[in-house]
């Protein structure tokens, strides 16, 4: 399922983009979009990053708004 997920995943856009606010500010809009998609691919910003990496954001923020992680790559994290 997983590998299913990730091909489907390379044509999405992001449609969320996660800044200086951080993780639990985008943390609405991504349960909405996740309600609306199945996949959600969400770009993190360097102001986001601070001293972070993206996966460990990501891996937070998939607890946040309790999704599955399929897979981070760069600065970009697709969720499901």
């Amino acid at each position: 399922m997983t590998d299913d997920l990730r091909a489907r995943a390379h044509d999405v856009d992001a449609t969320l983009r996660i800044g200086k606010a951080g993780i639990e500010s985008a943390a609405d809009e991504l349960r909405t979009q996740l309600k609306e998609r199945e996949l959600v691919k969400v770009k993190f910003l360097r102001s986001a990053r601070g001293g972070t990496t993206t996966e460990e954001l990501a891996e937070d923020l998939a607890d946040l708004v309790n999704a599955e992680l399929v897979e981070t790559r760069g600065h970009t994290a697709v969720f499901h």
